[in-house]
């Protein structure tokens, strides 16, 4: 299957095909499954420009609604990051004459909270109601409504031009990023910056992290991609930093071209890109060989354990679950529940494989024999948490191992 390439119009070939899937982060109710959306989950890279995306184009609308479950300040690593981005951005871009920040995809307020407690211009823009209403419950200006060029245009003539717009696990979300750059280019200063971090192919493909792949990540970024896509629309990639969180994450910051040498990082990583091939559609092939294996292998240990009388439990519903358990065929016979600690995904279950979410304390009292980790990003945070776990967990990146 081939499509045309949303950033650049060339040529676009399927390597990772995830099967038929749900929505990541639907999650409805047990007696409501009746309207579910599902799409082809397929992968492929553009020819031209080395982009990442998925072949299917999901409404944002359908995406990202009012009751969309995901808070970012729920887990302390985040928050700590967050809080961490945002001394950072004080420090370094926010020092001028009354600057100005805009944040897209603010969500519940995790960073742009201490810009508002910093007494600094700023605003986010949120589609989502209830996560934008908890934005402004801690002081943050927000704008309900999703960001693109003529989002940008409006901005700029009420609030004047932006020293940073900044966007974390969001921009690679946007299926219309053509439209981002273009409102980037409007509503940047003459040397602002666009500040973005999201989920780094090149971990994606280290790690055989396949269920990062769902319909919320219209795209998968590289360095090499982001640069081609910024050149487009009169943007350059000045500088680039891989970052820990979300399994492997990369920085990446884009000016107006001219206002700023790119850092040597930059030209440092595009030839780690070349060495290791993440322009080729034969890497995206292996992964997803890869990501066959896996699934052979967690469904025959799970079933294994089935046999022998052991009970295993999932421990986090992150929107990645959702790819996993559809992918691999894992339904409620070999994972009866999954524990969350976020309170909107309580009492609802995973779309798709319909396994029950529940909160933490109910794995606490049942005590499995054995756990899999289904936010294994958040594996340190999460067995710090749960060290009075007895049995055993289960993981499955880059490979499925029982610790």
């Amino acid at each position: 299957m081939e499509t045309s390439c949303r950033i650049c119009a060339g040529p676009v070939k399927g390597s990772v095909d995830l099967g038929v899937q749900p929505r990541g982060n639907a999650f409805p109710k047990a007696d409501d499954l009746a309207g579910e959306f599902f799409y082809r989950l397929l992968v492929g890279m553009c020819d031209s420009c080395a982009m990442v995306q998925l072949m299917a184009d999901i409404p944002q609308e359908v995406r990202y609604h009012d009751q969309y479950p995901y808070r970012a300040s729920n887990s302390t690593v985040h928050s700590d990051h967050f809080a961490g981005v945002a001394r950072r951005l004080l420090r370094t871009e926010l020092t001028g004459f009354d600057p100005f920040i805009v944040e897209i995809g603010c969500n519940d307020g995790v960073m742009l909270a201490s810009i508002a407690d910093a007494g600094l211009r700023h605003l986010g823009v949120e589609p989502s109601q209830e996560v934008a209403a908890l934005a402004k419950s801690k002081g943050v200006r927000v704008l309900s409504s999703f960001f693109d060029e003529e989002t940008a245009g409006e901005i700029r003539a009420q609030h004047g031009p932006a020293d940073v717009i900044f966007g974390a696990n969001v921009i690679a979300h946007i299926s219309h990023l053509d439209s981002v750059l273009k409102g980037a280019v409007t509503l940047l200063g003459p040397n602002g910056v666009f500040v973005f971090e999201e989920p780094y192919l090149g971990a994606v493909v280290e790690q055989t992290a396949f269920d990062l792949f769902y319909d919320e990540h219209s795209f998968v970024f590289s360095v090499s991609s982001i640069r081609a896509a910024a050149r487009l629309f009169g943007l350059e990639l000045v500088d680039a930093e891989p970052l820990a969180i979300h399994g492997g994450s990369m920085r990446y910051t884009l000016a107006k071209r001219g206002a700023r040498t790119p850092a040597p990082a930059v030209a440092e990583l595009l030839a780690d890109e070349r060495a290791r091939r993440l322009d080729r559609h034969a890497t995206l092939e292996d992964l997803s060989r890869r990501a066959e294996r896996v699934r052979e292998d967690l469904t025959a240990l799970l079933r294994e354990l089935r046999a022998d009388g052991k009970r295993v439990a999932g421990y986090g519903a992150p929107a990645k679950i959702t790819t996993v358990t559809n992918y691999c065929g894992i339904g409620t016979d070999l994972i009866p529940y999954v524990c969350d600690s976020t309170p909107s995904k309580q009492d609802r279950v995973v779309a798709g494989s319909h396994i029950p979410v529940v909160p933490p304390s109910v794995f606490a009292e049942d005590s499995p024999d054995y756990a899999v980790l289904f936010a294994w990003n958040h594996a340190k945070e999460i067995m710090a948490k749960e060290s009075g776990f007895t049995g055993r967990w289960i993981v499955y990146v880059p490979e499925v191992r029982i610790l």
